[in-house]
This record gives structure tokens, C-alpha cells and sequence, in this order.
């Protein structure tokens, strides 16, 4: 296939994963700039094959993910491909899912150092290959989002493990919004760890490939990191708290219209231009994470909820209305939080049709066809 790569071969200047290993860093590029290196299924198995092999490899002591180009490291998953497929009624859309998904347990699992640097736009699927790893670098110019709701679908990718445990309210507000936020924000949230000029990226890859233990990846990044600025959503917390604390969207909505900020009464606009599906169950999803344990128990709950949106006439429609014919004008069914049906929403928790994950047993890769490699 063009554009695929395996670990230990040539790599080509037209693969969209370019893999090297530099000293002891061995070092995963995403190479689709023209789209912020978006995630295909290709993408997914090639990393997985990555990381089979550098975890086995004795002369690899730190695994580092960064992307192409100047405009991001990941804006999220191929969604046009992801629209296809609900159109279509296919399985591609689920096996791309379950494939990303063993891939972000993965990664939080690396017995070795995982440094993502997570520079420029870092959206959706992004966050998943990316905030999971154990040294999370952001920069003056990133710009970290789940922005599922806006076009019908869900935060996945364990972005609901990670929203749901960022401090107070400021998880759901930034789930239920789908507000990007910046490096200070990324770090406060728990998102990312680091704070590093961009400008300083070069010089601190040129560090790990000789840093041959953790301590000396910590050493590393701590040589090159600054103070990370204050966080904007911590001065916002009073009206966060207050306001996303309550029982349904409904209630969240007509909090922040009365709570008398401007920028509450705008979050709640915000919420209501977005499909009102995604906003009552990503929600949901968000309090039923904060119960569970792990990160594999939330994307086994994300990856039922991510195949029942595929039934969903939003998933199609905002993908619609934002990339293909971007009139940013989508006609939600339900139209609003009201008309949307709570035993609707508790049905997007029902097992999956194909059965769970399996994110407990050894990871078996699919070749995008639903078969096993």
C-alpha cells in the first residue's frame, strides 16, 4: 500500500508515518500535512507495528511522536473516511475504532519513555496517540480540542478517561463546547506535562536521542522546559463549577444563561448550537467514566458509544455541514436538547454489536477489513 511503512525498512518520503530510530530514540513522524497529518486506519497499524518492535528492541530507549509540517501535530481522524462509512452501513468506520483504540491503551502501557510533542493543533484522534504517553509536551503554539459535538459524535480516544478527571468542571465544559485550549490549559487539565518553546523542539529531540534511561529523558525535558503561563480556565472555575455541576444539559444550559459572565452565557450558546445528541450523551459518557477505573474500561464504554453513533443522522450531517460542504450549517434531528429521547441516549451504552474491544488480551491489529493480520 502507498504511503506504508514497517519498522526496519527504507522508509519513503511519501509514507504517512515516517519511522527512524536516532541514537536511542527511535521516532514516529505523522506525514500528512496537508490535512494536520490526520489519522487513517494505515496510520493506526503502522504506529502499532512501531511499537511492537521498539518495545522489543534493546537499542531503543525512548519512543517519540511528533508531527509534519507547521500547522499541528494530529487534527483527529480521517472523518470524511469515518462519514463513508456510516453512510455506507459498512464495518470500516468500527474495525478503524477498535484498531485506534488498542493503540491508545498501547501507548499509556509503553514500558519505555513516550514523549509526544504536541505542538500546533492537536484534535481528537490526536489527543489519543498523544495524551496517553508518559511525557507530554506542549508549546506556545498548541491548540488541544476534543471537538467531537460539533460535528455529532462523542469524545473517544480515552478523551472522556482524561476530561472527566480534569479538575472541577472544566472536563465537561471543554467536552460539551469542544473549546480548544492552549499549553497552560493542556498542562492544568492533566492533557499535557510540559511546557517547552517551540523554538527549543529541535535541541531537546537532539537530547533524547542520547538519553538511554528515564532519568535522563526527565533530565531532558526538564533542561528545556519553562514555567508553564497561568491557566485560563483555573480564573474561570467559579462559573465552570457552578454551572456544568448540574444534572442534564438542559439544567447546564439555563445555568450558564443566568449566571451573569458573558463568557458563561457564550459557552451556553455554544452547547446549543451543537448536535443536542452528542451533548446528552457525551455527558453521560463523561460521568459514567469518572466511575470507572482504567483507561481500557472507558474506551471499551467509548468504543459502544462511538459504534452507535454511526446510527445516528448527526454523525453524517456535521460532518457534512463542517468538511465537505462546509456551511457549518448543520440541520441537527433532534434539533434541540429537549426533543432528545434519555432512553436514546442510554442505548448508545449498549454493548456492541461485534462484542467488546478486548482491550484486557494481547492486541490483534486488523487488516482494515475486519479480518485479523
Amino acid at each position: 500500500m502507498t504511503g506504508v511503512t514497517t519498522p526496519g525498512e527504507p522508509t519513503p518520503d511519501d509514507a504517512t508515518v515516517l519511522l527512524r530510530v536516532e541514537g536511542t530514540l527511535a521516532r514516529a513522524t505523522l506525514n500528512r500535512p496537508r490535512t494536520i497529518n490526520a489519522l487513517d486506519h494505515a496510520m493506526v497499524r503502522v504506529l502499532a507495528d512501531a511499537l511492537t518492535s521498539w518495545e522489543k528492541d534493546e537499542g531503543v530507549s525512548v519512543v517519540l511522536l511528533d508531527g509534519a509540517g507547521e500547522r499541528g501535530l494530529c487534527a483527529g481522524g480521517d472523518i470524511r473516511a469515518i462519514r463513508a462509512s456510516a453512510v455506507n452501513g459498512d464495518r470500516q468506520a468500527a474495525d478503524f475504532w477498535r484498531d485506534e483504540y488498542h493503540l491508545n491503551a498501547r501507548i499509556a502501557r509503553c514500558p519505555k519513555p513516550y514523549v509526544a510533542l504536541m505542538d500546533g493543533v492537536v484534535m481528537g484522534g490526536g489527543v489519543g496517540v498523544s495524551a496517553h504517553g508518559g511525557v507530554r509536551v506542549v508549546t506556545e503554539r498548541s491548540k488541544v480540542g476534543m471537538p467531537e459535538t460539533t460535528i455529532g459524535f462523542v469524545p473517544d480516544v480515552g478523551g472522556t478517561f482524561l476530561l472527566s478527571r480534569a479538575p472541577g468542571e472544566t472536563g465537561t465544559h471543554l467536552a460539551l463546547t469542544g473549546t480548544p485550549i492552549g499549553a497552560a490549559d493542556a498542562v492544568y487539565t492533566g492533557m499535557a506535562d510540559h511546557y517547552v518553546p517551540s523554538e527549543r523542539l529541535p535541541d531537546l529531540v537532539a537530547a533524547l536521542t542520547r538519553a538511554g534511561t528515564e532519568a535522563e529523558v526527565t533530565e531532558a525535558v526538564g533542561r528545556f522546559a519553562e514555567i508553564v503561563p497561568a491557566a485560563p480556565l483555573e480564573a474561570r472555575r467559579r462559573w465552570i463549577d457552578a454551572c456544568y455541576s448540574a444534572d442534564t444539559a438542559e439544567e447546564i444550559v439555563a445555568r450558564l444563561r443566568d449566571h451573569g459572565d458573558p463568557e458563561a452565557a457564550q459557552a451556553a450558546e455554544t452547547i446549543v448550537a451543537k448536535s443536542p445528541t452528542a451533548v446528552k450523551t457525551t455527558l453521560a459518557a463523561l460521568r459514567r467514566a469518572r466511575a470507572l477505573d482504567t483507561l481500557e474500561e472507558v474506551l471499551e464504554q467509548e468504543y459502544r458509544v462511538s459504534t452507535a453513533a454511526l446510527a445516528w443522522p448527526d454523525l453524517a450531517e456535521g460532518i457534512r455541514a463542517q468538511v465537505i460542504d462546509k456551511d457549518r450549517n448543520p440541520r441537527w434531528s433532534p434539533a434541540t436538547l429537549a426533543e432528545v429521547d434519555d432512553a436514546d441516549v442510554d442505548r448508545a451504552f449498549d454493548p456492541a454489536p461485534d462484542g467488546p474491544v478486548g482491550l484486557a488480551e494481547p492486541v490483534a491489529v486488523t487488516d482494515g477489513t475486519g479480518g485479523a493480520r
